[in-house]
């Protein structure tokens, strides 16, 4: 028998706590209390990586609770997408900060990574998955 409801979001919160508050607190103190030299810009990139993912995982899960055109949604899926999220708001830093970003670009790079997903979704539920 199959689940029919994805996992709430408070299931989601110790993961949420774990990414996001010390990916702000790593977030801050590289803006504040650093030199923007090398090593730091890639920590600082990293750090909005972890922290726009731990900070994406709640409003994932709400989401994938009220639209399901795939069915219910996993943890695996919903920590999946909360990562995408984090590595196109990387993405998108990155090409700001080298002065390349374009909304354009910012939408075609949006668009492969929900192309991306949905192509994931598609061949997870065309799986056979045996009775147990």
């Amino acid at each position: 028998m199959e689940e029919t409801h994805s996992p709430s979001v408070r299931s989601f919160l110790p993961l949420t706590l774990l990414l996001a508050v010390p990916g702000w607190i790593w977030l801050i103190y590289l803006m504040t209390q650093t030199l923007p030299d090398l090593g730091n810009r890639w920590m600082f990139f990293a750090a909005t990586v972890i922290t726009i993912t731990g900070s994406a995982i709640p409003i994932v899960a709400y989401l994938n609770r009220i639209i399901k055109p795939f069915g219910p949604a996993t943890y695996e899926i919903i920590v999946r997408e909360s990562t995408f999220l984090g590595v196109y708001a990387g993405i998108l830093i990155w090409l700001n900060k080298g002065q390349v970003l374009t909304i354009g670009l910012a939408i075609i790079l949006g668009i492969g990574l929900f192309i991306v997903e949905l192509l994931i979704r598609l061949r997870t539920r065309s799986e056979w998955h045996p009775v147990e």
